[in-house]
């Protein structure tokens, strides 16, 4: 199955305007499997949570931002809403910096009674130096996937956890895995031969465990299939009373440049002194669940000696996160579904 990136919208029976084309479901199923649409769902965050087509990122059309955030979108898009109308404004506000938008017929509401699928996992939608396609969806917890120029990247697969489950059978096939260290909430065996991949990257802990995989340690480097850079960099505890569950150079976290595009995935760490030497971060992922992580003050640290564009509260179980967004006004912080 291959994700997709696109803006619905429903349109009812409004006629197309300008590089505006107005589509059934049949149609716009097929326009959204294309890896250089981007879908775009401009309903409510609430409404987008309780469902959406896979793939789609959400910017709200009511939203005071809206026009900010559809700056960089660029190419074809593909947009829908509830049943029409605030797509169609999302689709002709869209259509004068694109090449082409299309405009979902009826909206979701015309999907379902088509018997289209919908799903629950939140993606966001980001663009390399060359324009290139990175989306991001959040599984669970630590459970990420990242698809990039047609290859799909795990990071820390889990296919349950608590109340919450992942199909990964429901999504694409995994060219490249990545896994942190062997925490029941980030190693999880029987999805990792689920998922078959050969190029599995793991700490030494973990390669020892499933008795296979390519060990990396701290400081090391991987280049791969060109533009694909990987560096494992260092994740652990420094409270003096929390410092076993995550020694000092066991565990991995990653540094993922894609393009040219910086995406840190921490791992599961304090606000180490190490994080001074990572610079130039697109995206970060930082945990905040103590005593295994970080505490919310502890994150705001980090994230301001990281200083990335966009910060990824994740790991976070019961913590409440709802605060960081205020204290870091200078961070695109964007709060999803990792409990």
């Amino acid at each position: 199955m291959t994700m997709f990136a696109a803006l619905f919208c429903g349109c009812g029976n409004r006629q197309n305007k300008s590089a505006v084309n107005t589509v059934g479901v049949n149609e716009f199923a097929e326009i959204v499997r294309q890896n250089d649409v981007r879908l775009i769902d401009v309903r409510t965050p609430n409404e987008y949570a309780e469902g959406h087509l896979a793939g789609a990122e959400n910017i709200d059309v009511k939203d005071t931002l809206f026009a900010e955030r559809i700056k960089g979108v660029e190419g074809k898009v593909a947009v829908y809403c509830r049943g029409g109308r605030r797509s169609l404004k999302a689709a002709e506000m869209l259509a004068k910096q694109c090449g082409t938008v299309y405009n979902l017929d009826g909206g979701i509401l015309a999907w379902q009674k088509a018997g289209k699928p919908t799903t629950t996992v939140e993606t966001d939608i980001f663009t390399t130096k060359s324009g290139k396609i990175v989306k991001i969806h959040a599984l669970l917890h630590a459970s990420i996937c990242i698809e990039y120029d047609g290859k799909t990247i795990y990071v820390d697969p889990v296919a349950k956890l608590r109340d919450r489950t992942v199909d990964y059978e429901a999504l694409p096939k995994a060219d490249m895995v990545l896994v942190t260290h062997e925490h029941f909430d980030h190693y999880d065996t029987a999805t990792l031969k689920a998922l078959a991949c050969e190029d599995l990257v793991m700490n030494s802990r973990c390669v020892e465990l499933y008795g296979s995989g390519i060990a990396m340690g701290n400081g090391e480097r991987l280049t791969l299939d060109g533009d694909i850079a990987l560096e494992a960099v260092p994740a652990y505890n420094t409270t003096a009373e929390h410092l076993q569950f995550h020694p000092k150079g066991r565990d991995n976290g990653y540094i993922l440049t894609l393009d040219g595009l910086r995406i840190y995935i921490a791992g599961d760490t304090e606000d180490i002194p190490e994080m001074s030497n990572i610079k130039d971060i697109d995206i970060a992922f930082l945990p905040c669940n103590q005593p295994f992580t970080m505490t919310t003050d502890q994150l705001v640290r980090a994230a301001n000696t990281v200083q990335p564009k966009v910060l990824f509260p994740y790991h976070y179980g019961e913590t409440d996160i709802s605060g960081i967004p205020a204290q870091l006004p200078g961070t695109d912080v964007r709060i999803r579904h990792y409990e």
